[in-house]
């Protein structure tokens, strides 16, 4: 079936969606880099962000995971973070983005861990989050000689999906979309000494319920695995936007000991809970991170963490 065919397979009202929402990063196209990312991070924080429903979801999140801020910092962080998430999907469709991500400043006590792994041709998973810029972070490693694949989640827009990887793929292959092929692909990629970066903050329907700013959330266990399997070193990193917004430091920390995947597990989600609390507006608030943290899909998690600990 040709690409056309199966265009015509998608519904009118996906289509319109995906037009709607490629739309303004097309028009926004028209301004100087310099300005275009802050205005589009202006416009998300300010009209889309209010339409969409993210600073409520923001506000939501935050009483329930940091209920002791007072009404002025989470008025602020209802602005910035939407204003952080504008910015990062203009970024990824700007190609001035690239010549400023490369040029990051890459620090942190896990460099030479990592640098070592390169030499020894030992495999590196980077495991990160929605914090800051997780595409500065992969520019700038590559910049610094790591030939890195990327594990993605499609869109549910299937156009609008279309242009996301695409401009994904700009930036750097390869690539690996969730799913059976793409874990097959990935797994070659390691097993040849490659190097990995994965997100996992989500709410994950098959993990199982660990601490997250205080409270379950659940969690993928599947990175900690990989590492384990095939012998990588786990490193987390962050892609940290510096105060004027446009340029980055990275952030490399030591990597996680080689335990079991819970502990290992529990290591990111504290570390990367401790790196939010230094820049909470960096943070993507606006996902359900805790959504299933309870009830029924929690309920089989806990079960298989139980089996798992008994187990260690």
């Amino acid at each position: 079936m040709s690409d056309e065919q199966k265009t015509e397979t998608i519904p009118l009202t996906e289509r319109l969606i995906g037009a709607l929402l490629v739309a303004p990063i097309r028009l926004s196209r028209l301004l100087p880099y310099r300005m275009r990312v802050p205005f589009v991070g202006w416009a998300a924080s300010r009209l889309f962000g209010t339409l969409a429903g993210y600073r409520r979801r923001v506000r939501e999140n935050l009483a329930f995971a940091r209920p002791d801020l007072d009404e002025e910092t989470v008025r602020d962080l209802m602005r910035r973070v939407p204003d952080n998430a504008g910015r990062n999907m203009v970024e990824l469709y700007s190609p001035e983005f690239a010549d400023y991500a490369r040029k990051s400043p890459v620090i942190g006590p896990g460099l030479p861990d990592v640098r070592a792994a390169r030499e020894a041709g030992r495999p590196v998973i980077f495991v990160t989050g929605h914090f800051g810029s997780f595409n500065a972070a992969r520019l700038a490693m590559m910049e610094q000689g790591f030939n890195m694949g990327v594990f993605y989640r499609p869109m549910a827009n299937r156009p609008f999906n279309e242009h996301y990887v695409k401009a994904m793929a700009s930036l750097s292959e390869p690539m690996f979309e969730q799913g059976r092929k793409g874990m097959i692909q990935m797994v070659k990629h390691l097993r040849s000494g490659g190097v990995l970066a994965i997100l996992n903050d989500l709410n994950a329907h098959d993990g199982v319920p660990l601490e997250f700013f205080g409270h379950p959330a659940l969690t993928s266990l599947a990175t900690a695995e990989m590492a384990l399997k095939f012998d990588a070193l786990l490193v987390p990193v962050w892609g940290l936007r510096d105060p004027d917004g446009l340029h980055f430091t990275i952030h490399t920390e030591t990597p996680i000991a080689h335990s079991d995947p819970v502990t290992m597990t529990r290591e990111f989600n504290a570390r990367l809970e401790a790196s939010i609390r230094e820049n909470m507006h960096q943070w993507f608030w606006i996902h359900r991170r805790w959504k299933d943290g309870t009830g029924a899909l929690a309920d089989r998690g806990a079960k298989v963490l139980a089996d798992m600990e008994e187990n260690v």
